[in-house]
């Protein structure tokens, strides 16, 4: 091994250090290369796991700059543009910005915002001379366009790590039918990958420019931005960020996961993790979610099949979501639909609707259904909902709307607009189970919905305390500040 005199590896000595890191299974080689020579750091360009701590990305990212001789500086893109994105979403982003640069600065890394339009992402490379880049693994549609548009403009390597999933996704390498054939190659994989993040520090310190354009964490980011949708409000029950997740971690591990598989299924009560919308941004992965379960059943035995019921929902399910994303091009049409859903969609086709409501009466929750416009208003005002009422919602809107079509345009636009935890792949996935019958086998045939499995509103309520849930629901709008237990 050489180095030069600036204490910097030369190419001979890091390459290999290098190649044998970009083999790490969460890693994707987008544009191989050397490293520039001239560069003085490597960027971590963040966007889908929002953290500066246990992200598997940043880590990555710390190795290379340290193996190269260099500084990392982690960059995060406000952009005013993502697909669907409103204020209640970037405000709820926003709160977890400083909680990054906090973490960050503990691992001696550079945090930098830029916020449209001055959020090039190539500028900000150029500027700050990088070597190369590391960023994050999405398959959502938009953020996978481009990072490849991207890749294809770069003169530096481009790796993206896959830091959001506990197995590494493209191990699972097609499309999978349902969980239970799912779930065995997971759990075949699980103990490769249940390990402690390593959460290295940074060797080599970056300093600012004189003069170099950054923006402040104070104030509202999105200011300015005209074409924003400013009509979805914040929620105050929520605040984001690492710090209120693991927060949040703590609170279920010690006082819900004992009670979980009963309490799960209840949305009058506090019996879930509440983690979705933490998970979304990133402010938490699901590793440390999983070991931290996982520790709490080695303390406490009683507790693993608790555990087990929990992994089923934070592994499975939700690694089957981000499977179907990655490898379904079509994930939100109802052209994803397998055949025998799609025949008993088309004989059910033109089945006559008891109940029709437009797009308007369903978002302002002006149906017949107390139980579902309960439901509604809970997402309009509280930005969540639990589960099991977000299956008789969706299924719901297939019986109220004229077709499948417009049933999964409704859905999906509420969805994104109006859930913190919206515009992810366990969204789409969830309405595909509901209305397309993925995931699902085919039951007995009913109108409507064919084969496609049925939710009534009896049967529904009567398995938890549907009417202390919509009483809560009824207090939602007028208290903007009440925390509603999820």
């Amino acid at each position: 091994m050489t180095t030069s005199k600036r204490g910097r590896q030369e190419p001979e000595a890091h390459s290999s250090e290098l190649q044998e890191l970009a083999q790490d299974a969460r890693v994707t080689v987008r544009r191989p290369g050397e490293p520039d020579p001239e560069g003085k750091c490597v960027v971590y360009w963040m966007q889908r796991a929002q953290r500066g701590q246990e992200n598997h990305a940043v880590d990555v990212a710390v190795k290379a700059a340290n193996h190269l001789g260099l500084p990392l500086v982690v960059y995060f893109a406000a952009i005013s543009n993502f697909p669907h994105a409103n204020l209640r979403h970037y405000a709820f982003l926003q709160q977890g910005l400083k909680d990054i640069e906090e973490d960050l600065a503990s691992r001696g890394v550079a945090f930098v915002m830029r916020r449209a339009p001055n959020e090039s992402h190539e500028r900000l490379f150029a500027d700050v001379g990088a070597a190369m880049v590391i960023g994050d693994e999405n398959p959502m549609r938009e953020p996978e366009r481009w990072r490849k548009e991207l890749a294809g403009r770069l003169q530096i390597p481009f790796w993206t790590v896959d830091a959001d999933v506990v197995v590494p996704s493209k191990l699972i390498e097609r499309a999978q039918y349902g969980a239970y054939t799912l779930r065995p190659r997971l759990y075949r994989l699980l103990p490769d990958y249940m390990h402690p993040y390593e959460n290295l520090k940074a060797a080599y310190e970056w300093k600012r420019p004189r003069g170099f354009q950054h923006d402040s964490l104070d104030g509202d980011i999105t200011r300015g931005w005209k074409d924003l949708d400013r009509s979805v409000l914040p929620v105050d029950a929520w605040t984001g960020g690492t710090h209120a997740a693991r927060k949040r971690l703590h609170h279920f591990v010690e006082d819900i996961l004992a009670d979980y598989e009963t309490s799960r299924n209840r949305p009058e009560a506090d019996g879930t993790s509440s983690l979705s919308p933490y998970l979304h941004f990133g402010h938490i992965g699901p590793l440390t979610i999983a070991l931290a379960v996982e520790a709490a059943a080695k303390k406490h035995p009683k507790l693993r099949s608790a555990r087990d019921a929990f992994f089923n929902e934070l592994i499975v399910w939700r690694e089957l979501a981000v499977n179907f994303v990655r490898y379904t091009p079509n994930y939100d049409s109802e052209e994803c639909a397998e055949a025998w859903a799609k025949k008993t969609i088309a004989e059910h086709a033109r089945d006559e609707r008891e109940f029709l409501y437009t797009k308007a009466q369903l978002e302002s929750a002006q149906t017949h259904d107390p139980l579902w416009n309960a439901a509604q208003t809970q997402m309009l005002h509280h930005g969540w909902m639990h589960n099991v009422m977000r299956m008789y919602w969706a299924k719901k809107i297939l019986e109220w709307t004229p077709d499948i079509r417009t049933a999964l345009r409704y859905a999906i636009d509420l969805n994104d607009k109006y859930f913190l935890d919206g515009r992810d792949p366990n969204g789409y996935a969830g309405v595909a189970w509901a209305i397309l019958g993925k995931f699902d086998r085919a039951w007995n045939e009913r109108p409507v919905f064919g084969k496609i499995r049925y939710m009534s509103r009896a049967s529904t309520g009567r398995k938890f305390n549907s009417k202390l849930y919509m009483q809560q629901m009824e207090v939602l709008p007028a208290q903007s500040g009440l925390e509603f237990p999820g």
